[in-house]
């Protein structure tokens, strides 16, 4: 099923599980919902304490657990490419420990996005095996793990 703005608008769980919208774009729908976290981040990062930030990803986990979950089942498929809230949220935890200079921001998207298209051991195994909105989160939250320890890595070697 191709979803329309019309199964987006028709529940609030769509909307956020397709990101406002941006899950309908037909190519590459999760690449432009990574995208979407740098705006995020950078209004989260000024406003929030450490403490807040951390937090509201927390909540944004829970809420995508959710509308992934619902959105998934409405559509009937496991985990459609356009639900892109799990990227956003998984995506903005990578920013989040990710030193503020766009260089490494930007090394962190191409790590990122290589690691949730190609999905190596054992996200792979996590995509396939666990369903859900649970499921559609844990393989980005793993992808995003990944990325951390390769960005950590490559900190030590540079520095």
């Amino acid at each position: 099923m191709q979803p329309s703005w019309r199964f987006v608008l028709s529940r609030p769980a769509h909307l956020i599980a397709f990101l406002g919208g941006i899950g309908l774009i037909r190519f590459a729908p999760g690449t432009f919902g990574t995208l979407a976290a740098f705006p995020l981040h950078f209004g989260i990062s000024s406003s929030l304490s450490t403490y807040a930030h951390l937090g509201l990803i927390a909540v944004l986990v829970v809420i995508g657990v959710w509308a992934s979950g619902r959105t998934a089942h409405d559509l009937g498929v496991p985990d459609h490419g356009g639900i892109v809230f799990d990227e956003t949220v998984a995506f903005l935890l990578v920013l989040f420990f990710t030193p503020a200079e766009r260089l490494w921001q930007a090394f962190a998207f191409l790590l990122f996005r290589l690691f949730d298209i190609f999905k190596p051991p054992p996200i792979r195994h996590f995509d396939r095996t666990l369903h859900g909105g649970f499921g559609v989160m844990f393989d980005d939250l793993l992808a995003a793990g990944y990325t951390l320890l390769l960005l950590a890595v490559a900190k030590a070697l540079v520095e």
